[in-house]
């Protein structure tokens, strides 16, 4: 199959794109190429030009930030079908965060001005897109409000269902980068963890936590602060 058409799928099967309607994602898919990534391989960093749109073949790709007293911040976690890179892409600004390869990663890519210009032509495709960036906005919001208002295991718990939900149960991800995702210390986390696995919620290895009771942490996830 084409990188063209394996992107058609993914687009349609993406929650925002499927809308656009089959001509524009045919558009959108005739304008893509690929590439590749090495484990740790970085994809952008904060204030790169916003050249191209990505979108995840294979592999997973972390988003993410340093703050200005050097603590890094995991903004989100990608997998395959996942689509990134759209306001930087969209806005011409400079890369707001850093995209790293957390294992080898294929990506489609749309690069230059072409869907730019498909946007100026067509003002209804335009106003789905200025959607889909109010929906990033929305998103980034709720996580703000979570790192600041929720305890810890709340957080964890939300995250690992979440993740849970793109990879299935056996997760790849170390504590660092769970403790950058939920804005903690790696030992704060680590502690959390093995009260879980000795609960039976989670197994835990190398560079990987298995959910085991994925309902006791939904119920944990949705538990309001008190």
């Amino acid at each position: 199959m084409s990188p063209s058409h394996t992107l058609i799928r993914f687009l349609k099967a993406n929650a925002f794109f499927a809308e656009l309607g089959p001509e524009a994602i045919d558009t959108i898919a005739g304008l893509c190429t690929t590439r590749s990534l090495a484990r740790n391989e970085i994809l952008f960093q904060k204030g790169d030009p916003g050249d191209a749109l990505y979108a995840v073949r294979r592999g997973q790709i972390r988003i993410g930030a340093g703050s200005d007293d050097g603590r890094a911040v995991t903004l989100n976690l990608l997998g395959p079908g996942d689509v990134f890179g759209e306001i930087a892409f969209l806005d011409g600004h400079p890369r707001t965060a850093e995209a790293v390869a957390l294992e080898p990663v294929e990506l489609f890519v749309v690069e230059g001005r072409a869907l730019l210009e498909l946007l100026a032509r067509d003002a209804a495709l335009a106003v789905q897109i200025i959607g889909l960036l109010c929906q990033r906005l929305r998103w980034m919001s709720a996580r703000m409000e979570e790192a600041t208002l929720l305890p810890l295991d709340i957080r964890l718990a939300r995250r690992l269902i979440m993740l849970s939900e793109d990879y299935g149960a056996e997760i790849q991800v170390t504590q660092q980068e769970l403790a950058a995702f939920v804005g903690a210390a790696r030992e704060s986390v680590n502690r959390v963890l093995q009260d879980w696995r000795k609960s039976g919620l989670v197994d835990l290895s190398r560079s990987r936590v298995t959910v085991r009771a994925s309902h006791r942490l939904v119920a944990l996830g949705a538990r309001a602060q008190t």
